[in-house]
């Protein structure tokens, strides 16, 4: 490597990315383009670093306050009275110089790229995530990213999609986003994207069907509906509508106005959080609706025209949105959605953020037409139920049910946290988030209020008491799992949290290893889990059908924990050890 100051194999003393410390470090290799070194750490992990943040360790002196900070000697300062002290698991040398304190700490983070992938922090519900599992899941041959792992968080995605190890294909360095040099082989996907992007309309559609048979059984599939029923120009227009109607309802000046997490460019993009103010709206509006004689049965009976519908509607939207990314800045392109495929691309979308003037396409997509589209179901399922069985009331099965899910997406308009989702700030916006957020979501999740129109439930009073209680405590273990853990990331100082223990690492970051993120490492999956039960149980025991998501759910988050530990373990190395010997159990106490 001519005209470098390090050499492969050398040791030297490296900063340690958004701190002072300078830790002993062995040279990997060197990318002129980007002018970074890849060095690697003693506990393993791969760090690219800064020719400034990297010392000859010939006559480099260290402070004497900053030897007695090395993390193989230095205990964990207790950022209140009632935290205990424990050992930093880092196993290497650190030294501080007085320049380097000087230095501020965000131009470090922000000038030092690091090879893990980004993790997905958010610990609320992320349907869209959740669903991409099922593209995860459907391709079983495996293959390998070659140089450096996508930017973005993708790798899984990308990997899975791909069908053979024969070839290979190249995403074109032109096209990454944000200057990025990253050159990333991996095998190709067009067949993966295109069976998918049948397979998953057809299983959506095909779980519809046999959830209307009397005879709700996955073994004996019904005949199929013929296709040119399947699209009503009149359904079409009322989903547009629907559509239209979110969107002005987004525009609407109310709700405060606040910022997203900073992009990869620097951006920071504004959003109007007013989805409680459209909620309310919307339930107004139906309320008039249905005063004026509109009959919401018309959802049940056409709801396989909806569905397609939805999916035709997705369709037109992603062309657009593919359409519209050939034309958008250099910097407002998504990293894993540019490979200069058209399927692929379109697939997975090529722009990070597209917005129409300040309306911003995928943020409404993510919580608006869908989620409230899943709640008008449910309701219009409870109004077919007591017409098809003569009832005065919804039975209390479905009312379960529909209470369940509505209290379910209020929480999530309450809290309104998908701006730092991950599919916000590093996904593109193309086909497979469009089909999520317009078709899945809503024609999925409301399979169980639509199963209890054919196949009613009767529950006794201590069913109904246990139902209810159970759904409580996934709630509750849920909430307080992300609040707790919410509070802790915006500040570890706070009075409130001093009860809490931690393992520091040396990220400067600490782990918890107290109250429920003691119990388990995951005790917010597991309050995902319960509730997901609850909303299943109210349907009985006859048919599986039913306990699709809470089925669905399980292999997701089993999955999404194992891809999490791998992470972890990467970027925390030792103090993750010590962390997984402090907290054993993974999502289930005692069982997993």
């Amino acid at each position: 490597m001519p005209g470098t100051r390090f050499q492969s194999g050398d040791m030297v003393m490296g900063r340690w990315p958004g701190s002072s410390l300078f830790y002993e470090v062995k040279v990997l290799s060197y990318d002129a383009k980007i002018q970074l070194y890849t060095v690697v750490y003693k506990d393993g992990t791969e760090l690219e670093l800064r020719e400034a943040d990297m010392k000859n360790p010939t006559g480099f002196k260290p402070s004497r306050r900053s030897r007695s900070r090395s993390p193989s000697r230095r205990r964990s300062r207790s950022r209140s009275p009632a935290r205990t002290t424990r050992r930093s698991s880092s196993r290497t040398f650190a030294t501080e110089t007085p320049a380097a304190r000087k230095e501020p700490k965000m131009k470090e983070v922000l000038e030092i790229r690091l090879s893990p992938v980004v993790r997905n922090t958010c610990h609320t519900h992320c349907w869209d995530l959740e669903w991409l599992f099922v593209f995860e899941c459907f391709s079983a041959a495996s293959c390998h990213v070659l140089d450096r792992e996508c930017e973005g968080g993708m790798v899984l995605v990308c990997k899975l999609l791909c069908q053979s190890n024969s070839t290979r294909m190249h995403i074109k360095t032109d096209r990454l986003p944000y200057g990025s040099s990253h050159s990333v082989s991996f095998p190709p996907v067009f067949a993966g994207v295109s069976c998918m992007m049948l397979f998953l309309p057809v299983a959506v559609l095909g779980l519809m069907v046999v959830c209307s048979q009397e005879d709700a059984s996955l073994m004996s599939p019904p005949p199929l509906p013929a296709l040119d029923s399947l699209l009503d120009p009149h359904v079409f227009g009322m989903v547009v509508l629907w559509f239209l109607f979110q969107a002005l309802l987004y525009v609407l000046p109310v709700g405060k106005v606040v910022e997203g997490i900073p992009l990869k460019n620097g951006e920071w993009l504004k959003y109007r959080m007013n989805t409680l103010h459209a909620f309310v709206l919307t339930v107004a509006a139906l309320g008039a609706a249905v005063h004026q004689g509109v009959d919401l049965g018309y959802i049940h009976s056409h709801f396989l025209q909806l569905a397609v519908s939805s999916l035709l509607f997705s369709v037109l939207l992603s062309v657009y949105l593919y359409v519209r990314s050939r034309w958008a800045p250099q910097d407002q392109l998504a990293p894993g959605g540019n490979s200069g495929s058209v399927i692929y691309d379109f697939f997975m979308g090529s722009e990070l953020n597209p917005r129409i003037k300040g309306f911003d396409l995928k943020y409404f997509c993510e919580l608006r037409p869908g989620l409230m589209g899943w709640l008008v179901i449910n309701a219009a399922m409870a109004l077919a139920e007591m017409k098809l069985h003569n009832l005065d009331y919804p039975s209390p099965a479905m009312i379960l049910v529909n209470c369940f899910h509505l209290f379910y997406v209020l929480d999530a308009y309450w809290h309104e946290a998908v701006l730092g989702y991950m599919d916000t700030t590093h996904a593109g916006f193309g086909f497979m988030l469009v089909f999520g957020d317009l078709m899945w979501v809503p024609f999925t999740f409301s399979l169980q209020s639509y199963y209890l129109v054919y196949h009613p439930s009767h529950l006794s009073l201590p069913w109904i008491v246990g139902i209810v209680t159970l759904n409580v405590i996934g709630f509750s273990i849920f909430r307080k799992a992300n609040s707790q853990k919410n509070a802790f990331r915006r500040n570890p100082s706070d009075p409130t949290l001093s009860h809490l223990k931690t393992i520091p690492t040396a990220t400067g970051k600490s782990l918890l290893v107290s109250g429920l993120w003691g119990l388990v490492r995951h005790p917010n999956y597991l309050g995902d889990l319960i509730m997901a039960l609850a909303w299943s149980l109210p349907c009985g025991f006859t048919h599986i059908l039913p306990y699709f998501y809470v089925i669905y759910l399980t292999t997701l988050l089993v999955h999404r924990e194992a891809r999490d530990e791998a992470q972890c373990r990467r970027k925390y190395g030792s103090a993750w050890d010590d962390y997984c010997r402090e907290v054993r159990y993974r999502i289930i106490p005692r069982v997993y």
